[in-house]
């Protein structure tokens, strides 16, 4: 099966130069935990809850500035012919919950952890158990973004169950 089959249509966007306070109200409105920050038609990044927790509440507090400021980018992206299960390898691997959809370059669809698990409940063990299996004391990391500052690393270790850079790990 598909990504596009089970796909949500219309992903609600959000323009980079637009303010973390608006992003929120769109969250709020539209029921959602992410906005796909897009600029000149392609998703630059992913603006999510985690950000806004991570990234502006607990570190700027009522200065929160622009989205470009604290999205997260690059966004990891997929075709609209994507198979389901290796969409959840990725997201397991990668450690995120979201996958906006392109047809022909063009942003479709976003499909999520959750809708993944609606459809086949069993690969709950495959972005669960990709995300941690095998990292501790083997000196390989995974690709995402560090739990502990933000940034994005291609070593990430699990650290007391974090996920973390070489500069934030021990």
């Amino acid at each position: 099966m598909a990504v596009g089959d089970i796909m949500k249509l219309d992903p609600i966007t959000i323009d980079p130069d637009a303010t973390v306070q608006e992003a929120a109200a769109r969250m709020l409105e539209g029921g959602v935990g992410s906005l796909i920050v897009i600029q000149k038609g392609s998703p630059l990044g992913i603006l999510t809850e985690r950000d806004l927790v991570t990234k502006v509440l607990a570190v700027r507090g009522k200065d929160s500035g622009k989205v470009k400021e604290v999205m997260s980018s690059p966004v990891v992206t997929i075709p609209i012919d994507f198979d389901v299960n290796e969409a959840a390898e990725l997201m397991g691997s990668r450690r995120i919950r979201r996958l906006p959809i392109l047809d022909g370059g063009q942003l479709v669809g976003i499909v999520t952890e959750n809708d993944l698990l609606k459809v086949y409940p069993q690969l709950i063990e495959i972005t669960r158990e990709k995300a941690t299996a095998g990292l501790e004391g083997e000196g390989r990391g995974l690709p995402g973004t560090c739990d502990n500052c933000g940034n994005e690393s291609t070593d990430l270790l699990s650290r007391r169950s974090r996920m973390l850079c070489p500069d934030c790990r021990p």
